[in-house]
Order: structure tokens, then sequence, then C-alpha cells
């Protein structure tokens, strides 16, 4: 799991930028680049949709889980005991936000940055400098919203909010302005199958330019108990998210799933290094998806596989930056040996 805003409404601006209006009507320091309205996120969803409950095993993305259900959902995991992910992280940016200061980027590009909380911890280290922050994610009402509370706290920062899928459209990202420092926080690399992270990753390297680097959060591995109570916690939170995904597909298609007829399961698999979160059908079901045309049977005990959350080792995190073009500068471990950040540059031309 890992936080993303909510999905897009439909652009107004012309060319995909968003006119100033109410909380960014009075600043000239924020622009906001639409390049994922919401008729092009639908079109997506649905050819998403299609290839994966049309496959063997069926399957969903992830990143579907997050409208603005989801998106309330996810921030209430974040607070249960079981989730540490987001305290380990926030901890290990409390402390080492002084030591990414001091390498002195003229811009911040953050991925998925959701409520872009995290990166505060980055401006306060940084002071009264003169910055841009890029935030990339496919809510645009969620970055507005961020984008102005950030203008409006920090007096000397010009925000450029792009709005978009990086996994797709990493280069809409406008060209640096000076040395850049890209935020990839919250594990979510982890949500990426191998060959798709070595693509995004590769990609990122392109983005840095040769003073740039990359901070990236991964969760590490540990025992099976620790790992599954994360992702399947007592109060039935991360249930509900897991369902969501269905919500979201039963609006955007004019589905008829029944999200309460299918089970949240999560499990970690330690030979691929990854916790799996599945919904399991507890009785047949037939499901008629209206704007797609196509209907599917689940059998009681078939499931959709929605998301894979893969966690890393040290040797893992370097081999697997070193196949994108990376090279590792730094590491840091929280405490409790939980969860890392790791700081890479790019290491030569990204293959």
């Amino acid at each position: 799991m890992s936080s993303r805003a909510s999905a897009p409404r439909r652009a107004d601006g012309p060319s995909g930028v968003e006119p100033a209006s109410g909380a960014l009507a009075a600043s000239a320091r924020c622009r906001v680049d639409i390049h994922l309205d919401a008729a092009a996120f639908e079109a997506r969803l649905a050819a998403d949709v299609r290839r994966g409950l049309t496959a063997r095993p069926r399957t969903l993305p992830p990143k579907y889980f997050y409208d603005a259900v989801g998106a309330r959902l996810f921030e209430r995991i974040t607070e249960l005991p079981e989730y540490y992910l987001t305290r380990a992280e926030e901890a290990l940016l409390a402390r080492v936000a002084a030591e990414v200061a001091r390498l002195g980027p003229r811009e911040l590009v953050e991925l998925g940055p959701g409520s872009c909380r995290k990166v505060r911890r980055i401006l306060d280290a940084l002071g009264a400098r003169a910055l841009r922050y890029v935030p990339v994610d496919i809510g645009r009402d969620g970055l507005v919203d961020a984008a102005a509370a950030l203008v409006r706290d920090y007096p000397t920062l010009t925000v450029h909010a792009v709005v978009a899928d990086f996994e797709r459209q990493l280069g809409r990202v406008p060209p640096p302005t000076g040395p850049r420092l890209v935020l990839f926080l919250g594990s979510t690399i982890g949500n990426f199958e191998p060959r798709a992270r070595r693509r995004l990753l590769a990609a990122i390297a392109r983005q840095l330019g040769p003073e740039g680097r990359l901070l990236l959060g991964l969760d590490l591995v540990k025992d099976r108990a620790t790992l599954e109570a994360a992702y399947d916690d007592p109060a039935g939170v991360t249930r509900e998210f897991n369902r969501n995904v269905l919500r979201v597909v039963n609006r955007v298609l004019d589905g008829d799933f029944v999200p309460e007829a299918f089970q949240h399961q999560a499990l970690y698999r330690p030979e691929a290094s990854r916790v799996e979160m599945h919904l399991i059908a507890t009785a047949p079901q037939h499901v008629h998806l209206r704007r797609l045309g196509l209907d599917v049977e689940f059998a009681a005990g078939e499931g959709i596989w929605t998301e894979s959350s893969y966690k890393f080792t040290r040797a893992s995190a370097a081999a697997m930056a070193a196949e994108a073009g990376l090279a590792v500068e730094a590491w840091w471990v929280d405490e409790g040996e939980r969860y890392a950040l790791m700081l890479a540059r790019r290491a030569g031309p990204a293959r």
C-alpha cells in the first residue's frame, strides 16, 4: 500500500493548464498542469480492468484503490498500530532531513505525494531557500489543495503540480531548474513487479540530471507475522480498503460487484519477498460490467490479485538500483530495522 491521490476530474484549462481559482487565485507561485483528466483516467481504468479480469490469475491494479473513499481509508490505515511503515518512514525522514538538505537541491520532485505531508520535513530542513516543488499524482483536487497549503506556509516556494500517471507519463515532469531531488516514498516502488520497477527507476534516473538524487523509501524483509498483520488489521480497515477497488470499478464501469461477497486475504510469500493482497469470492458470483460489455464468472474460492508489496534487503535494493543505472550513495534504517531510505544518483546513462 502506498499513498496516492484520489481520481482526477475533468480539466477545464487550455492546453492542460489549470486556471488559478479558489485558494490559488491570488498566488503566482503555483501552476497545475493536467495531463490526465477524468476521461483519460476512465479509459485507462477500463483497459486495465478488461486486461486484468480476463487474465489468469485475475488482477486489478492497486492504484485504483484510491478514490476519495480509498484515500480516507488509507489515512486510517497509516494510524493503525499494526501498520508500522508510515511511522517508521516519518521518523527516518526527521532524522536524515538535515543531511539530505546539505545536498543543496534547488528543486524537489515527489512521485505519488498524496497530501504532500512528507515533503515538509525536507522543506523545513532546507529553510528559506528559493525552491521549486513538483508533485506528480493522478488526483487534481488533492494536488491543488496541498499546493495551496504549501505556498501559504513556505513563502519562498513555488509549486508546479503535474496531474499525471507517473508510471506512464514521467516525461511530463518539467525540465530541472537546478540540482533536483526526487522523492519516491511510502515504499510505493514495492507495488511494482520487478520488470516494471526497473523501467520506472530507469526513467527516474533519466529525470535526475548529472547533479540530481533520488530518495527512495523501502520496506524491509522481516518476519511473516509482522508483515501479514500490517496488511490484515483486526479492525478490518484494510479489508474495506481492498474491497474499495471493486466499488471504484462498479462506479466507473457501471458494474455490479458485491464487495461484501469477497473476503480480504493478505499473505507473505518469503520466496518472492512480497506481501500479496487478494479478494476471494465467498460464493459463486456473476459480475456484469456494462460499460465494457464484459461478464465475469467467479466460483467460490476464486480470487482477484489486487496488490503486491515487495520487501527489500540492502543487497536487493542496491542490485535493483544498479539495474536501473543508479548508484547508491547512502542507506539509512529506522531504529527497529524495519524500514529504509536509500539515496541514489545516476551512475551513467540509464539503460
